[in-house]
């Protein structure tokens, strides 16, 4: 039997739906509108719940993004910053 070293192995895949993306924006921030159409449209097709969060409202989101608004996470972990790639979003999901 082989064995795979850790650093090889892939996470378990999870189904799109199973999935959540969670965009991190402040009010009157047209680059948050712009990533709220791709994440609504990407979501939408792929039945991928999402969310929003306000940075204003978050002291500890403030602090740990407040150059990089908007970002996008998927899952938790950061995905993206400042312009959100619609094809690149998608794959994250599928894949």
């Amino acid at each position: 039997m082989t064995v795979m070293s850790p650093l090889f192995r892939r996470a378990p895949r999870r189904a799109p739906q199973d999935r959540l993306v969670t965009l991190v924006r402040k009010p009157g921030c047209h680059l948050c509108d712009d990533a709220q159409q791709v994440i609504e449209k990407v979501c939408a097709e792929l039945g991928v719940d999402w969310e929003q969060k306000d940075i204003t409202e978050d002291k500890a989101l403030y602090d740990q993004y407040w150059e990089q608004i908007p970002v996008v996470l998927v899952d938790g972990e950061q995905h993206t910053f400042w312009r959100v790639n619609e094809d690149r979003l998608r794959k994250a999901l599928t894949d």
